[in-house]
């Protein structure tokens, strides 16, 4: 039935920051650019960007139907394993990103990083620790 999820969709108020940051902070690879809506390469998965109005308008719910973020963390975690959590975490630090938590070693065996993008949705990075 279900094998695996294959796209992050994430509908986004400000798509034109959000568009910059992905791009441009976290050089994502984009396979596909439209004025509201924009598609990230990441290995054999991809990551999508939707101006939050037209996600309504492809669920056909009314935009209203969408809760406002109130600056409280949501209950989605984002993760991404990278090839080296500290080269990726300094990288990321110059581009501008801010995180909630530097590199540390977790004891369910990855080494992690943790940021959220400009709408508030969390991110972590990481590496398996070598056993």
């Amino acid at each position: 039935m279900f094998h695996k999820i294959r796209t992050v969709n994430l509908f986004v108020h400000d798509f034109e920051k959000c568009l910059s940051f992905y791009r441009d902070a976290l050089a994502l690879e984009v396979i596909r650019l439209e004025p509201t809506f924009v598609a990230f390469k990441m290995d054999d998965h991809e990551l999508h960007l939707l101006q939050i109005a037209d996600g309504a308008n492809v669920l056909g719910v009314d935009l209203s139907a969408f809760e406002s973020q109130t600056g409280k963390l949501d209950r989605v975690l984002l993760c991404s394993q990278v090839d080296n959590v500290d080269a990726v975490y300094q990288t990321l630090m110059a581009n501008g990103v801010e995180f909630t938590k530097a590199p540390v070693d977790q004891p369910w065996g990855i080494r992690a990083a943790y940021f959220h993008d400009p709408e508030g949705n969390i991110w972590e990075i990481n590496h398996p620790l070598a056993s």
